[in-house]
């Protein structure tokens, strides 16, 4: 267990690195309170973003003043008009070291990343086959079956060799790092050999997750190329949601893929250019977060996740005792949440109602708690949730980065009002 002392040294270690990328940093102190730890970080937040426009004051839509370098941190940037040639020179946000080469494509979001990439497909790969795990991320999901019509959605529950044992198109598979543990193990239990393409979206795992490093060897194994998107709203930016930034990061085996397939791969690549240009979806340099490159980043950034998957085993452990037959899933392969459901099936409003209520009720009893649409925090977030190939409705309850002791209470009183309400 972490102790509220312990949690606090940390604490105070993230702030002095957001602090850290002021040209004018802040006089801080220790904080006292989880609340405090959640106003500082994101008022630093908003400093350096303020900070950085002040300073990029000539950046605009039209490049009008060309003569320099955008920088943003470590990010260095060079584009014309709108970004439609954005480059950007700088840190991964992986940290994979050099087993993997990658070529990376930065967006204005996750979603703007995947949706490049489904719609390029079609360049590269025409009608074809998706494999798609049960619990895969609904926005994906939806996205797939009303803009990419040339793929033929495949459901994957139990490994991939039913899915994927007829030879009659391309085979792509969609390996979302939000599918239950269970799920996701299968599939890396599965041969690879039919596949063409991965897409791998790592969002739900820290850029140095063994996790990601796991899935690369696994396509490498296989001979799979595979491209890995991403939200790096999430994760990457210490629970501070600096910025929207999403991207697609292209990876080939290094030996033994055909050359039919790196030839897809690059066709894959030129494509994603082209779609992200014409949609508009490019990044903006200013949601790069500068702190990416600070020595201590990576270690914050580990402790942080650490102590989320730890308070979520515990969230695990005490959910299936206090709510059998009231938790839809507990294990989810990233740990980042869990979701409860009801004594009868809820719809979407009920769901959204009672993601809401229940933020609302713990919150005014004291507790660090949002009706808030993402993960990662310093505090507890409620939203609703909907699993896109069950059709089934419930209430993902994220887990926090907090000291023990309180995110523990935190539970005990969650169980206590879901069974209540």
């Amino acid at each position: 267990m972490e102790t509220n002392d312990q949690y606090f040294e940390r604490k105070l270690e993230e702030l002095k690195l957001l602090n850290g990328c002021l040209q004018t940093p802040l006089q801080l102190t220790p904080p006292r309170s989880v609340a405090e730890v959640i106003n500082r970080k994101f008022q630093l937040t908003a400093l350096i973003r303020s900070e950085h426009e002040r300073q990029e004051w000539t950046t605009t839509e039209t490049a009008w003043a060309n003569d320099r370098t955008r920088t943003a941190g470590p990010f260095k940037f060079q584009y014309d008009y709108q970004r439609a040639d954005l480059t950007v020179l700088g840190p991964s946000f992986y940290d994979l070291g050099s087993e993997f080469v990658q070529e990376t494509v930065y967006t204005s979001s996750g979603m703007a990343a995947i949706s490049a990439v489904m719609l390029a497909s079609f360049h590269a790969f025409g009608p074809a086959d998706i494999l798609v795990p049960r619990g895969a991320y609904g926005e994906t999901v939806e996205l797939i079956d009303g803009y990419a019509r040339h793929l033929r959605k495949v459901i994957v529950t139990d490994g991939l060799e039913a899915a994927a044992s007829q030879r009659t198109s391309p085979k792509l598979l969609l390996l979302d790092s939000s599918i239950a543990a269970g799920s996701f193990e299968s599939i890396l239990r599965s041969r690879g050999d039919s596949l063409d393409l991965m897409i791998f979206d790592s969002t739900c795992f820290a850029g140095s997750s063994g996790h990601i490093r796991r899935v690369l060897r696994w396509a490498s194994q296989w001979n799979v190329p595979t491209v890995m998107v991403r939200s790096h709203n999430k994760l990457d930016t210490l629970g501070s949601e600096y910025g929207r930034l999403g991207s697609a990061s292209f990876d080939t085996p290094k030996r033994g893929a055909s050359q039919a397939g790196c030839d897809r791969l690059t066709k894959l690549i030129s494509e994603t250019k082209n779609a992200v240009r014409l949609f508009g979806g490019a990044a903006l340099p200013e949601h790069f977060p500068p702190f990416l490159s600070a020595k201590s980043y990576r270690q914050a950034t580990n402790r942080r996740v650490a102590a989320i998957l730890r308070n979520s085993r515990r969230t695990s452990r005490h959910f299936s005792s206090s709510l059998k037959g009231l938790a839809a899933e507990l294990h989810f392969v990233h740990g980042l949440y869990v979701t409860l459901r009801g004594h009868r099936p809820l719809d979407e409003a009920a769901a959204r109602a009672t993601a809401a209520e229940m933020s609302e009720n713990l919150g005014r009893a004291g507790f660090p708690i949002r009706h808030a649409g993402s993960f990662g925090f310093d505090f507890a977030s409620t939203e609703w949730f909907h699993d896109s190939t069950t059709d089934q409705y419930s209430v993902r309850l994220a887990i926090p980065d907090l000291p023990s002791a309180l995110w523990d209470s935190l539970t005990e009183a969650a169980a206590t009002w879901w069974i209540a309400h």
